[in-house]
C-alpha cells in the first residue's frame, strides 16, 4: 500500500501558546506516530522573514518552536523534522516555479489583496506601499515547500486553502509545460480542530496579545488563568458551558469523564474562582513534564540544533534528487 505523504509547515513567529497546541501541535504530533504516513514537519523560518525583520526574534522563535515540538513528543525517528532554511533546494525550486507562475495568480492572493485594500482605505498614494516581494510571492515559496516533497496531504487552516489551490495550479502548469513530475497536493482541514479563546474572550492570538504561552512557570500560568475574563454570575447560579473560555480550554485538555463532571458542576453553579483553580491544576499537571523537557532544551540548544541538522540531512536525501529531476526537465543540466 502506498504511504501517504503529509507535510506541515510550522510558523516561527513568537512563543507557542495553548491555542497552537490544541489546534495544530497536538494532532500533528499524534500523526507523527502513524506508521502509514510519511510525515514532514518544518520550521518555516524563511516565511518568518516576511513579517519579522528582527534577527534576534527570528532566531529565538526558531529555538522556542522547535523545543516545544520536541518536548511535547514529536516522533523524529518516524518523521522528517527540519528547518526550511537548511534545505537550499527549496529557494532554488522557488525561483524555477516563479518563472512559470502567472503574476495574475499572485494578484489574487488573499494576503496581498488585504494589504492593498488597507493601503487604499488609508488613502496611500501607492496601493503597494510597504508590500514586499516576500509577501507578494509567499504562495510560490509555499508551493516549493509542498511540491519538493511530493506531499499528498497538507493540513491547513481555512485561510490557507487558497494557497494550497495555488500550489496545485503551479504544479499542473509545470507538469503540462515540461513533464509529469509534481504530485498534486490536497488540503486537509479539520472542522473539529479546537479554536481556543484567549484571556479577553477573543480568539487566542499573538496579534491580540491575549495568549497563554504553553510553558510559562507555574506561578505565571496561575496568574494568567486568573486573568481570563468571565461574566458576573454569582457562584450559586447555574452557568452555560457554551462560549465560556474556561470551559473551552478545559475541554481541549481534559478526558471525556472529566468534561462530563465539569458540565454537571456548571449546571450546579460552580464559582469562577473555583473553575479557574481546577483549570490551572489540569493544565499544570498536563504540561509539567513537557515543561521540564522544554526548559532543558532551551538551556541546551545544541541538542535542538543537532536534531534539526539530522532532520535536514534526511530531508535533503529526498530534495536533492527531486531537484535534479526538475532541473533536468527545464533544461538546467550538463552540456555533455
Amino acid at each position: 500500500m502506498k504511504e501517504t505523504r503529509v507535510l506541515t509547515g510550522i510558523t516561527t513567529t513568537g512563543t507557542p501558546h495553548l491555542g497552537n497546541y490544541a489546534g495544530a501541535i497536538k494532532p500533528a504530533i499524534e500523526a507523527s506516530r502513524d506508521l502509514n504516513n510519511k510525515s514532514f514537519y518544518f520550521l518555516a523560518d524563511l516565511h518568518a522573514l516576511i513579517k519579522n525583520q528582527n534577527p534576534s526574534e527570528v532566531h529565538r522563535s526558531s529555538l522556542e518552536v522547535a523545543a516545544t515540538w520536541l518536548a511535547l513528543g514529536l516522533d523524529t525517528d518516524n518523521s522528517y523534522f527540519y528547518r526550511q532554511s537548511d534545505i537550499p533546494e527549496i529557494p532554488e525550486l522557488t525561483w524555477i516555479l516563479s518563472c512559470l507562475t502567472a503574476k495574475g495568480l499572485m494578484n489574487r492572493a488573499h494576503a496581498y489583496k488585504a494589504a492593498v485594500a488597507e493601503n487604499i482605505d488609508q488613502k496611500a498614494n501607492d496601493p503597494d506601499k510597504g508590500i514586499t516581494m516576500g509577501l507578494f510571492s509567499y504562495p510560490v515559496l509555499m508551493a516549493a515547500d509542498i511540491l519538493m516533497f511530493k506531499a499528498d496531504i497538507v493540513p491547513v487552516g481555512k485561510d490557507q486553502i487558497q494557497h494550497l489551490e495555488m500550489a496545485r495550479d503551479i504544479a499542473m502548469r509545470f507538469n503540462h509545460i515540461y513533464r509529469e513530475i509534481f504530485t498534486l497536493p490536497q488540503a486537509q482541514t479539520d472542522e473539529n480542530a479546537a479554536v481556543l479563546k484567549g484571556l479577553d474572550g477573543r480568539k487566542m492570538s499573538k496579534s491580540y496579545n491575549n495568549t497563554i504561552p504553553l510553558f510559562v512557570p507555574e506561578k505565571k500560568l496561575k496568574k494568567l488563568i486568573n486573568k481570563i475574563t468571565t461574566n458576573s454570575q454569582p457562584p450559586e447560579e447555574p452557568k452555560e458551558t457554551k462560549d465560556c473560555t474556561l470551559f473551552e480550554i478545559y475541554s481541549a485538555f481534559a478526558a471525556k469523564d472529566q468534561i462530563k463532571d465539569i458540565e454537571k458542576r456548571y449546571s450546579e453553579g460552580i464559582g469562577w474562582g473555583e473553575m479557574k483553580s481546577i483549570l490551572f491544576e489540569l493544565l499544570n499537571d498536563h504540561l509539567k513534564d513537557a515543561r521540564k523537557d522544554y526548559e532543558y532544551l532551551i538551556e541546551n540548544p545544541s541538542i535542538v540544533e543537532e536534531t534539526l541538522k539530522k532532520g535536514a540531512l534526511k530531508a535533503r536525501e529526498e530534495a536533492v534528487p527531486m531537484l535534479e529531476k526538475i532541473k533536468d526537465a527545464v533544461g538546467l543540466k550538463s552540456l555533455v
